[in-house]
């Protein structure tokens, strides 16, 4: 890593608030997908249906199965009726969890929240630093049947539109439930599209690593070395570490599909200098200067200015590559973040 300092300024780029996708498109692997060759900084476009064109028989293609939770769920205090949202990020146990309120200030610890009467309620039992509350559910029946039925999926505050199928802000191959945000990049393929990759010979192998919100914030320090990331808990099975193995060990290429791939491979990566079997939590921040040890190519969709995400894709492509050929996304009309077009980096 260099010892200079990095703005977090000069990640920020101009976008048109009409390019911020509101809702995704009819056909999953219809949107546009930009080619960006890392080490020429040269670029293409096509659609992501295309993909196919650009993977190579033996290539490994790693994808995220996390689930997102409809985990946005609207209560009232039980001694005054206001209305208060919550927004669960972590489990802590069986009943407790870590969530995002808003408005932080009518939620103090003892505070008591009826969600839906004799079904779901809860009571706030501490603040936490950072503005989180830590709540402790009561309830009759299954938590996760009950949050199916109440819950809302977290679309991120950029998103206003309000989504019609529930099943759009997750991948076709999501599993694990877990996550408070969908891991974007995989949005773009279809159960045919994933057929079609295998026919021809493409592995795809599995990771989970479950999604915080962390991922959307802005960075607000000055330097980005002074930012502190967010944990997330991720799991590499074994029948992942044979198939990426096997994938370097025939020099193929290990194609991450998205930042939460790439952070989950790199950070065991940098804990054992290879993939092994493992299970734990990561706050690995990745930026201009970090040295990749597993992954050769990135699947990711267009991220927004000054987050942590815009900074991976630099540290993968080169800034200088990223910024241009953001801003020719940008000059083309691209539409952006989590249900806009993606890039393929090579």
């Amino acid at each position: 890593m260099s010892i200079n300092k990095t703005k977090t300024n000069e990640f920020f780029y101009e976008l048109p608030e009409e390019l911020i996708a509101q809702k995704p498109l009819k056909e999953r692997d219809k949107s546009r997908l930009l080619i960006l060759d890392k080490t020429s900084g040269e670029t293409k476009h096509t659609n992501f249906y295309k993909i196919k064109d650009f993977l190579r028989e033996g290539d490994c293609l790693v994808i995220n199965d996390t689930k997102v939770l409809p985990a946005r769920l609207f209560g009232r205090k039980r001694n005054t009726g206001a209305l208060i949202e919550f927004l669960l990020l972590k489990r802590i146990d069986k009943n407790t969890w870590e969530t995002m309120v808003k408005p932080g200030k009518k939620a103090k610890p003892g505070t008591e929240i009826i969600f839906k009467e004799n079904i779901l309620e809860g009571k706030i039992i501490e603040s936490l630093e950072g503005g989180t509350r830590l709540i402790e559910f009561n309830y009759k029946g299954v938590f996760e049947e009950i949050l199916d039925e109440l819950g809302e999926m977290p679309l991120p505050p950029y998103i206003h539109e309000k989504l019609q199928n529930k099943n759009r802000y997750q991948t076709v191959y999501a599993k694990q439930e877990g996550s408070a945000a969908a891991p974007t990049a995989g949005l773009h393929f279809n159960e045919e599209l994933l057929r079609e990759l295998e026919k021809k010979g493409i592995v795809i192998a599995r990771i989970t690593l479950h999604v915080g919100l962390g991922t959307f914030r802005p960075v607000k320090d000055e330097y980005i070395e002074e930012h502190k990331m967010h944990s997330e808990y991720f799991e590499i099975s074994k029948d992942t570490v044979d198939k990426i193995n096997k994938a370097k060990k025939d020099n193929n290429r290990i194609i991450a599909v998205g930042t939460t791939t790439t952070r989950t491979l790199e950070t065991v990566g940098q804990l054992f200098g290879e993939i092994k079997e493992y299970k734990g939590w990561t706050d690995i921040f990745i930026y201009p200067g970090y040295e990749f040890r597993i992954i050769d190519a990135l699947i990711t969709n267009f991220h927004l200015p000054e987050s942590t995400l815009i900074m991976l894709v630099s540290a993968f492509a080169g800034k200088n590559n990223t910024m241009k050929a953001y801003k020719e996304a940008v000059d083309l009309e691209y539409r952006f973040f989590s249900f806009g077009d993606a890039m393929f980096i090579k």
